[in-house]
C-alpha cells in the first residue's frame, strides 16, 4: 500500500473555506473508490491521507487566495514491520 499526504495552510480567516474546496474539489480529482481516503483539520492546515495501490502523487493546488503558501504533498510508503 502506498500512501499521500496533502497538506495546505489556509490564508487567514480562510480555513472554513479551504476545507469546503478541499471536500468539494481537491478530493473529488481522487476519484479512486479503491483508495481509502481521509481529511483532517488542524487549526488553520487541512491534511488529505489518500491510501492505496495508486494514489495520486498530489491534489491539485487550491485557488491562491485560499493559501498562506503553497500546497506540500509527501508520498509514503507503508513499512510492515514483523512481530
Amino acid at each position: 500500500m502506498d500512501t499521500l499526504m496533502w497538506e495546505a495552510k489556509a490564508a487567514e480567516g480562510r480555513g472554513a473555506a479551504l476545507l469546503r474546496w478541499v471536500l468539494d474539489e481537491g478530493v473529488r480529482t481522487i476519484n479512486d473508490p479503491s483508495l481509502r481516503t481521509e481529511v483532517f483539520v488542524a487549526g488553520d492546515r487541512v491534511v488529505v491521507i489518500a491510501v492505496g495501490e495508486h494514489p495520486p502523487r498530489r491534489l491539485p493546488d487550491p485557488p491562491e487566495e485560499l493559501v498562506d503558501r503553497a500546497p506540500h504533498a509527501w508520498p509514503f510508503t507503508r513499512v510492515n514491520l514483523a512481530t
